[in-house]
């Protein structure tokens, strides 16, 4: 059984189209977030082995470690990430899910 439940993650509130468009974008953010830190990680080496940590030690776990639509569902879930049903589908700018400080 899969957690949280597709009831959970709508809350009455959306249809399944709209949480796979949500969970889809924020799972772009995710990975636009991981890449981020990758490069920073990737920067931040100088080349000598003995006192470089390695790079996934510079990752943060969560996005390292799992899917990134298995963080975005978590996410969504927990509020970190709010489905803006107002946000135009056909608009490549317009996100469904947003973060809780792009507002």
């Amino acid at each position: 059984m899969l957690h949280p439940t597709i009831e959970e993650l709508t809350q009455g509130k959306y249809n399944r189209y709209e949480l796979a468009l949500a969970t889809a974008r924020c799972a772009r953010i995710v990975t636009d977030e991981y890449v981020r830190q990758h490069d920073a990680a990737e920067r931040a080496q100088t080349g000598n082995k003995d006192t470089d940590r390695p790079i996934n030690t510079l990752i943060d776990r969560e996005l390292r470690d799992d899917k990134a639509v298995q963080v975005a569902v978590r996410r969504i879930y927990r509020g970190e990430y709010v489905i803006d049903e107002n946000a135009e589908a056909d608009k490549e700018t317009a996100p469904f899910a947003e973060g809780p400080d792009s507002k």
